[in-house]
């Protein structure tokens, strides 16, 4: 089949999300971006086009101009990645679903729980698809884990460990530090700091693989260097419906952590651990028997999640490769050849949302438990 057609809101020169999409977006040769909206600042939006071969008249100044003009197009986008500051994903969205352009949008959903449920009103009324970009469900042994929990391979689920620290904010960023800037500011990011940026993808995953519902949850979150307006450092209680419970802790503000996102699930007849930063093993230990390490496109893997690899075992795939699988399950989706099941979408993006609301919510309660959704 002939790519899609792909056109892009923000992710212009220095934008290192941008940059992601696109690798993923071309890895397995499934888009091809041919318009852009690169940036809010006209020169910087028409020198990244011209630096990534756009044509002048597919550049764009600003996204609602490009929705009007590439939706009239008899070539025009077919798909449209957003990947600006969380405060522009729904207004640049809503432009594009109106018009049966299909959106795929960098995570959280929006800056607001109210533009939030806005989204998802778009999202309904809209016949194109939505994906949202929680990249770390795309990598194999994710998938796989999520398959062994709902195969009941763990038996019934009791306890959920997650966690994503990093280290990078543990010092006031400088005023050219573009990608601090925005995260750390509330009128661009959200109510949430590290809980909105890297807790909501500790949350979607463990949302993912165990397929459980949350229910309710009680939060710590600190902003601990002097001055930042949102959270750098986040401790969660879980609970989940049918007894099972969780902890997550993210933090932006740990020295020695790059981007450590690993999750732990424990269950009545075995445990699993998976961890980011050695995405190819994943450790599964039944209950009274030795630990197995299941290895990406080895012994023991589904062959419903084999499409997912693409080098032999022992040849490291992860974070660009688990991004395009993101991009090319949403393709087969587009085109009607998938049902996108696995997926993320709109509802776990308002999932995402509550969780950032309720987190910031119960810890200005002293840690008081709050209801999810």
């Amino acid at each position: 089949m002939a790519p899609i057609r792909l056109g892009m809101v923000g992710g212009g020169n220095d934008a290192f999300i941008g940059a992601v999409h696109r690798i993923a977006a071309r890895i397995d040769g499934e888009y091809q971006l041919v318009a852009g909206a690169l940036s809010s600042t006209p020169e910087k939006a028409q020198a990244s086009g011209v630096a990534l071969g756009l044509a002048a008249d597919r550049t764009y100044d600003d996204f609602k101009a490009m929705a009007i003009r590439e939706a009239r197009l008899k070539d025009g986008i077919e798909a449209v990645s957003i990947v600006t500051p969380n405060h522009v994903h729904f207004a640049a969205a809503r432009e594009f679903l109106k018009r049966g352009i299909h959106v795929i949008c960098d995570k959280p959903l929006t800056s607001t729980l109210a533009d939030a449920r806005k989204f998802a009103a778009a999202v309904e009324k809209s016949d194109a698809k939505f994906i949202l970009t929680h990249n770390y469900t795309g990598y194999p042994l994710v998938r796989q884990a999520r398959e062994m929990v709902a195969a009941g391979d763990l038996g019934e689920l009791r306890v959920v460990q997650v966690e994503y620290p990093q280290d990078w904010l543990t010092e006031a960023a400088d005023d050219d530090n573009k990608q601090a800037a925005w995260r750390t500011d509330p009128t661009r990011s959200g109510a949430g700091g590290s809980t909105g940026d890297i807790g909501t993808h500790a949350f979607n995953l463990a949302c993912f693989i165990t397929q459980l519902t949350p229910d309710s949850l009680a939060a710590d979150i600190q902003s601990f260097v002097s001055g930042r307006a949102l959270d750098d450092n986040a401790h969660v209680m879980l609970r989940f419906e049918g007894g099972a419970r969780g902890m997550l802790w993210c933090s932006q503000v740990a020295p020695g952590n790059e981007n450590g996102l690993r999750i732990r699930v424990y269950g009545s007849k075995g445990g699993l651990e998976w961890a980011q930063e050695n995405p190819n093993v994943m450790a599964f230990t039944p209950f009274g028997e030795p630990t197995r390490l299941l290895t990406r496109g080895g012994a023991g893997m589904s062959n419903s999640v084999a499409h997912l690899t693409r080098t032999p075992g022992g040849h490291p795939e992860g974070y660009l490769e688990g991004f395009a699988n993101i991009y090319s399950d949403a393709a087969a989706l587009i085109r009607g050849t998938a049902d996108g099941k696995d997926l993320p979408g709109i509802t776990e993006g308002l999932q995402g949302m509550h969780f950032v609301n309720a987190c910031v919510t119960s810890s200005a309660r002293n840690g008081a438990w709050v209801k999810l959704g």
